[in-house]
């Protein structure tokens, strides 16, 4: 099996930043999210809002479902991203996790944490429509 898609040991420090630095992003969007979830959660249990019969703005039951939606969005970013550290160290970043065939430069430099090759990504995506 090939490891590492031919990159250099630069290379693979450089992306291995990139994926920490969003990772630390994502942690920090997360703990953003995590507290206005929170205060969402403490005025939908408090009992005072009556926003359901607020005609100029989003009901709290809405906010809730959009921003859990965004939560689970950066959880699952988490995820992947320490999925790819995980395949730097393991001599498979760069790789398609599908095929095994290699991930183009551009889309790694674009998606640092892309388990899959331009190919099966647009296959799966094809097939959730």
């Amino acid at each position: 099996m090939r490891t590492h898609a031919n990159f250099t040991a630069a290379e693979l420090r450089r992306f291995e930043r990139l994926l920490l630095e969003e990772r630390h992003d994502a942690f920090l969007a997360k703990g953003r999210m995590d507290e206005t979830l929170s205060g969402v959660l403490d005025a939908r249990n408090s009992g005072t809002d009556d926003d359901e019969h607020d005609p100029d703005g989003p009901t709290l039951t809405m906010e809730w479902s959009r921003m859990s939606g965004v939560h689970s969005e950066l959880v699952a970013k988490s995820a992947a991203i320490d999925r790819a550290l995980a395949r730097i160290h393991e001599g498979t970043y760069g790789l398609c996790v599908r095929r095994g065939e290699l991930i183009s430069r551009e889309r790694l430099v674009a998606r640092p944490a892309a388990e899959l090759c331009i190919d099966c990504a647009r296959e799966i995506e094809a097939g959730a429509r």
